[in-house]
């Protein structure tokens, strides 16, 4: 019975038949029911069977999404399934990242696909859109590109992402929060959309409503997140937020964190860690307004100021209870509000702040503060001098470094605030109570050089070094400082031959590095193209051996140091003169015999390969590079290493530059420096130069007396010559009365031959053309007749002759007598024909040689009129010789000195031709 039973029993199903089976069913199901009930099969195998029932039943399980999308509970089914599927369980035979990428791409591949998930943020329903809002999540954690674009590309689906943040809900609220930052992460398109849809308001709301920066704990610290979305790198939302008059909310917020801090219950230690991450990022967030060479820079720097955001980043600054970590990004924030704004550096420098001297220790009563006494407060360029030199401590090295930068900020780009701090510097040096924040008295000095901590040299070295960086004014002020009283015998150093002989004693001592490199930045950038202080450095003769010296060991831990010796090396013998206290040849011997030109190749080379200045941009500048303890590695500036890096190759080449060859440097308009074989040989030049012009003077002055006594001779041949020339002049005149009169009376002839030649060749001209026409017209008279009464005749013969013919052929057939007699008859009257048509050609030949015979005659005519103008022409050239005549007559007086009247005289020329040429040709004729 039992065997029965089993054999009729349906075949056990495994979960791909399963799930093909849901699939099917979903996909014809037509009532809502069935198709809730697939879903929740489906929903079962999601976790497991991730592949199987994404290839079977994603469309069906979208489409569902589309028609059942008012019914609550079918949608939020729909979307737990959809979500397990990106999310699969880590033991599911299916579990793969390809499972979700292909997942998204099903969505995006459809604009509609994701626009009803937007559509779901329309219900109130928590699950609809908290389930929607981690769907979209996930499609855009696999592709996201596609999915900003299907987001930006639906007419209201940003407007409705960013209504979500106005949920009281937190969940759908965060879901929001963490969406629209992974959404406006990359896409500047959607920052601004999303911007314009007032989300930095609704961003604010929800920091007021969690607690402000104090007691805000996760959402806070998105809603910072994603204001840094919508802000980085984009120009237009910036403008927008800083005219929207956010600026004083930040200011606000600051001020808030401060009030909350000084209260006296202060804040919960438990709440600190979150309170300093949400400080921490609301101060990324104004950095990025404060961008290096951005142009809204400096707008957004004054729009700061006058938030008063500047004094509340200070206040957090040097506020002792705030973690060291919150207090070094105040510190850089006020660098960058500051950085390259001149107005702003010179009222920084008015501020006050905090002091950091410790205070005596508030009493507490039943574990709270009764009130907090206000601190002693200091000008905030002591502070940060105070904070960076005075108190050396490893743990607030983060914090001494930001008030490196701070100061750095307040120098940079502004040329009189660096020149008063570095007088103000040398006034506290050389008088006679002791500063001990003097950056200067610690250079010179080098008190602390066996202390475990070498940072306070090194800040000091850096801030003289951005003092004197690419400032001549600056270098040639420092210069003037000394050490020792030549009055008390005592050896005057100057300030350059101190930090060179603190550098050679920092290194044979083998102190830290850091030292060394103190020194090394502050002399490389002195002395680069710099001649005097070249000089100075080298009035030591002692300095440049030992430094070689240094170069030439062989230690390998202190490859920087040595390096930066080598570059120095090379910028002394590179901006060194020939007449230096050590010269330019000597230098070079040392170079290549001592130190030899691989070595110093080679060293420069590994410095310039050295990790911390090949990789200064990416490594970590703060107190998380050092290891278990020990100090942070922090070697160099990054003005420094910028210098290093730019001019590497000169000073690598350096060695290879001829002695005599020296730089020209240009300081403060002023060139410096030129080849010595140069100079030698432009004085050389000059001395020829010298005795030419005196040669040139003595032949001047031989010329001179020459030319006297020519002017004396010149004026004697002119008297002569005047006297020539009168009675030159009263010949020409008598001459000139005659011949006016001979040219008067031969214009006259010419002008009457002229009139009369000219009426007879146009007579003679019209005759022989009327002649011509007659002539020409009879002619074709004569021949239109012949030729009439040829053509007349010529027909009648034709037709005769034709008539003939006909006849002939009609009495072929008759009798051989009457063809005889008809034959006689035809010759006779044949032959009758043949003398007609002879005399009509002989009457026509008659009438060509008539044509002939006149031809002639016009021919005879035309060869008279070419005569006629052959004589014209004759006439022209006779006028042609007498104009040249009086050209030669007129030269011949002008010679003399005679004036002349061009016009009259050419005109009389031209009568008196005329008339001669009249009559030569009446002569002729």
């Amino acid at each position: 019975m039992f065997r029965i039973l089993e054999a009729q029993a349906p075949a056990k199903q495994n979960a791909t038949a399963t799930i093909t089976t849901l699939c099917g069913r979903l996909q014809s199901a037509t009532l809502l029911e069935d198709r809730r009930a697939a879903i929740l099969g489906l929903r079962s195998f999601a976790k497991q069977w991730p592949a199987s029932v994404a290839s079977g039943g994603l469309r069906n399980l979208i489409s569902c999404l589309n028609k059942d999308i008012e019914d609550v509970d079918t949608t939020k089914i729909t979307l737990e399934t959809l979500i397990m599927l990106f999310n699969p369980d880590e033991s599911s035979p299916e579990a793969s990242d390809d499972i979700a990428l292909w997942l998204a791409d099903e969505f995006t591949q459809r604009q509609e696909n994701i626009t009803v998930l937007l559509d779901l943020l329309e219900s109130y329903d928590f699950y609809s859109r908290l389930y929607s809002l981690q769907l979209i999540s996930a499609i855009s954690s696999a592709r996201p590109e596609r999915t900003q674009e299907c987001v930006a590309t639906s007419p209201v689906g940003v407007s409705r992402l960013v209504a979500v943040l106005e949920d009281k809900r937190e969940a759908v609220r965060s879901e929001g929060l963490l969406l629209l930052t992974s959404l406006t992460l990359s896409s500047s398109e959607l920052q601004k959309v999303v911007a314009y849809e007032s989300a930095f308001d609704r961003v604010f709301s929800i920091i007021d409503a969690e607690g402000s920066l104090t007691h805000g704990g996760i959402p806070v610290q998105d809603c910072l997140s994603l204001l840094a979305n919508l802000l980085r790198l984009n120009t237009s939302n910036q403008n927008l937020f800083r005219e929207s008059g956010w600026m004083k909310k930040l200011a606000t917020l600051l001020s808030d964190v401060l009030k909350e801090q000084n209260a006296p219950e202060g804040v919960a230690e438990w709440a600190q860690s979150q309170r300093d991450k949400n400080v921490w990022g609301l101060l990324a967030v104004i950095r990025l307004f404060l961008l290096r060479g951005s142009v809204g820079t400096q707008t957004n720097q004054r729009s700061f100021w006058q938030s008063g955001l500047l004094v509340q980043v200070l206040e957090i600054s040097f506020h002792g209870s705030i973690d060291m970590n919150i207090r070094a990004e105040a510190l850089v924030t006020a660098a960058d509000l500051i950085r390259g704004n001149a107005q702003l550096q010179e009222a920084f420098a008015q501020l006050d702040v905090p002091s950091p001297s410790p205070s005596e220790p508030v009493p507490e009563v039943n574990g709270h503060r009764d009130s907090v006494p206000s601190p002693s407060r200091d000008n905030v360029i002591s502070a940060l001098l105070e904070v960076a030199l005075v108190r050396p401590s490893l743990q607030a090295f983060d914090v001494r470094l930001a008030c490196c930068e701070c100061i750095k900020a307040y120098m940079q780009n502004h040329a009189p605030i660096r020149l008063f701090f570095l007088r103000r510097a040398i006034e506290g040096h050389v008088s006679d109570e002791p500063e001990p924040d003097n950056i200067l008295t610690i250079l010179v000095q080098n008190n602390n050089g066996h202390s475990g901590d070498p940072y306070r040299l090194w800040i000091a070295a850096v801030l003289l070094f951005n003092l004197l960086h690419e400032d001549f004014e600056a270098k040639n002020i420092a210069m003037q400082v000394t050490e020792g009283d030549a009055e008390s015998g005592e050896e005057v150093v100057t300030c350059i031959q101190a930090f060179a002989s603190n550098l050679i004693l920092a290194e044979q001592n083998m102190k830290d590095e850091r030292v060394s490199i103190a020194y090394l930045t502050i002399l490389c950038s002195w002395l680069y193209e710099d001649h005097d202080a070249v000089n100075d450095f080298l009035s030591e003769g002692s300095i440049i051996q030992s430094i070689v010296q240094l170069v030439t060991q062989n230690s390998q831990s202190r490859t920087l140091a040595l390096g930066l010796c080598a570059v120095l090396l090379g910028i002394v013998y590179e901006f060194s003169t020939k007449d230096s206290p050590v010269s330019r040849d000597a230098i070079h011997q040392i170079l290549t015999t001592r130190l030899g030109r691989e070595r110093y190749i080679d060293r420069i080379t590994k410095l310039r390969e050295h990790p911390m200045i090949r990789d200064y941009e990416i490594l970590a500048q703060d107190l998380s590079s050092s290891q278990s303890g020990s100090l942070p590695e922090v070697y160099f500036d990054r003005t420094f290493v910028e210098f290093v890096k730019d001019n590497f190759s000169r000073i690598v080449r350096a060695i290879d530059r001829a002695p005599g060859l020296e730089v020209p440097v240009i300081a403060n308009g002023i060139q410096k420096g030129i080849s010595r074989e140069l100079v030698d040989s432009l004085k050389a030049q000059l001395d020829d130069r010298s005795q030419m012009v005196q040669k040139l003077e003595s032949d001047v002055l031989t010329l001179e007396r020459r030319l006297g006594q020519e002017q004396v001779d010149h004026r004697k041949a002119k008297d002569s010559a005047a006297i020539e020339l009168n009675r030159i002049r009263n010949i020409n005149e008598s001459l000139q009365r005659n011949h006016e009169e001979d040219l008067q009376k031969l214009q006259t002839e010419s002008q009457l031959l002229q009139q009369d030649v000219g009426r007879r060749h146009e007579a003679d001209i019209k005759r022989l053309e009327s002649d011509m026409q007659n002539l020409k017209a009879e002619n074709q008279a004569s021949l239109d007749r012949i030729r009439e009464r040829d053509d007349a005749e010529i027909k009648d013969l034709r037709s005769t002759i034709s008539r003939l013919r006909a006849e002939l052929e009609k009495s072929s057939k008759e009798h051989v007598q009457d063809l005889q007699t008809a034959h006689e008859d035809y010759s006779t009257k044949l032959s009758s024909l043949e003398s007609r048509l002879q005399r009509a050609e002989d009457r026509c030949a008659d009438a060509d040689s008539r044509a002939s015979r006149l031809q002639e005659e016009i021919a005879g005519k035309e060869l008279a009129r070419n005569t006629a103008q052959t004589e014209l022409d004759d006439l022209l050239m006779v006028l042609g010789d007498l104009e040249e005549k009086r050209a030669k007559d007129k030269k011949r007086l002008r010679a003399l000195g005679e004036p002349t009247s061009d016009g009259e005289d050419d005109e009389g020329d031209t009568n008196a031709a005329e008339g001669e040429g009249s009559d030569v040709a009446e002569g002729e004729a």
